[in-house]
């Protein structure tokens, strides 16, 4: 796209490059706007630059700052193919790689995080949740306090309040591993932020997003208010990220997390009812079944989620996450959008330490009675009852497989009708209550 001078003022609308003290002229921010090429007029995609990288000059960037700088501007993936093993822990040349403690602990991650019916745990889902409240603490206007820096489990004040409910496990989880991992030198902030990566690709159809290593870490708790409500409205709940640097796309692709959910508190009637139709999978069914409404009775769909899809700032990426293509066009921007949220509130991105190549491989499961996973039937089946069903609601946020468990929804089981549908497709069927 050419660059226009609305463009750049999109961008200083939302405050690029307006830390106090700088001596950037606007021609430096027309020039680096210029560079934006995904920015557009009406201000749908991200690209201010966040922490130093808004002072820097390009001469002044390490390959790292160059790197995290062209990702956020949509220059390059956010995703990564890098693989590789790592030497033995205790070995010298595993002592001069910073990221080779990070593989050890990635491999102890995906252990817990991935499930014996190869779907993602509840830990693994806690996980993402926690790297998301964590780095959403920070806003333009709260200045260089809060963000990705570890303080959702260093704070005791923060890990207690309301919309941080449900999180207490993993936060204990990563006390343990923090205990554990910390001679090594490693931090909590990354710690955070290297797990909900982690969870990511563990989770099938995941990306494998880029994952960086070397944010200073902070007792001190983040601003309340700061995060999404449920029962939000569209306009606050864009400004509310808009004020992240976030804008309406990014926003789009950020919201599906939820594809893998299982929520817990919001309504504790429906205790582990899913937000799409194949939980634990990270796929585009979440796009498609909040766009047409018509999603199986045990899926949870929030309010926020709703709002955000029929607004026409955000609705045109949820129908192209929801078609053809979809799939790797979700991930290319959630990989973006989440390496930019993992390093807000970060002022030391120039000299991060890229450990992208300590991520478990992506998954790609296939769909059919076959294939992986094995019970999706099941989960189908599950997804089209009427009556909650708290042990197999268990099971799946285990991540176990539930065939064991279709007599519970048999007719008469349990002393209660339960009516389904033995659909190959998560979608409703005449008949299906």
């Amino acid at each position: 796209m050419k660059f226009s001078r609305v463009a750049a003022t999109c961008a200083l609308a939302q405050g690029a490059l307006s830390w106090p003290g700088m001596t950037a002229t606007f021609q430096n921010v027309l020039k680096r706007a210029e560079r934006a090429a995904a920015a557009n007029a009406d201000c749908k995609e991200s690209v201010e630059l966040i922490g130093d990288l808004e002072w820097l000059q390009d001469h002044e960037l390490s390959n790292i700052g160059a790197l995290v700088r062209n990702i956020i501007l949509g220059y390059e993936s956010g995703e990564t193919d890098q693989i590789r093993n790592a030497p033995p822990l205790h070995s010298y040349e595993c002592q001069q790689d910073t990221c080779c403690v990070w593989w050890y602990i990635a491999d102890e991650m995906e252990r817990l995080f991935r499930g014996p019916s190869g779907r993602c745990t509840n830990p693994a889902r806690a996980a993402i949740r926690l790297g998301f409240h964590d780095a959403a603490g920070w806003s333009k206007f709260t200045g260089q306090s809060g963000g990705a820096d570890g303080s959702i489990v260093l704070a005791p004040e923060e890990s207690q309040r309301l919309l941080n409910g449900g999180l207490q496990e993993i936060i204990e989880q990563m006390k343990i591993w923090h205990s554990k991992w910390e001679s090594y030198g490693v931090g909590m902030a990354d710690l955070i932020q290297m797990a909900a990566t982690v969870a990511t690709v563990v989770c099938p159809l995941g990306p494998r997003i880029r994952s960086f290593v070397g944010r200073p870490d902070n007792s001190n708790p983040c601003q309340d208010g700061l995060l999404p409500l449920v029962d939000a409205d569209a306009d606050t709940l864009i400004e509310l990220f808009r004020a992240k640097t976030i804008q309406p796309y990014g926003l789009a692709a950020l919201l599906g997390a939820h594809s893998t959910s299982q929520q817990r508190f919001v309504d504790p009637s429906r205790f582990g009812d899913p937000q799409d139709s194949t939980p634990g999978v990270w796929d585009t069914l979440f796009y498609s079944e909040t766009l047409s409404g018509r999603a199986p009775p045990r899926v949870f769909t929030l309010r926020s989620d709703i709002v955000l899809s029929e607004d026409p700032r955000i609705y045109p990426e949820f129908r192209a996450f929801a078609g053809p293509g979809g799939q790797q066009h979700w991930n290319n921007d959630y990989a973006r959008e989440y390496v930019r949220l993992s390093l807000l509130g970060v002022y030391n991105i120039n000299n991060l330490t890229d450990c992208s190549w300590v991520l478990p491989p992506a998954i790609r499961p296939r769909y059919d009675n076959d294939g992986y996973p094995t019970d999706q039937w099941a989960i189908n089946a599950w997804a089209n009852t009427t009556i909650n069903i708290p042990e197999i609601a268990e099971e799946v946020m285990a991540g176990n497989p539930i065939t064991n468990l279709i007599g519970l929804l048999a007719p008469g089981a349990n002393q209660e009708k339960r009516i389904f549908c033995w659909d190959a497709t998560p979608t409703i069927k005449a008949g299906c209550i």
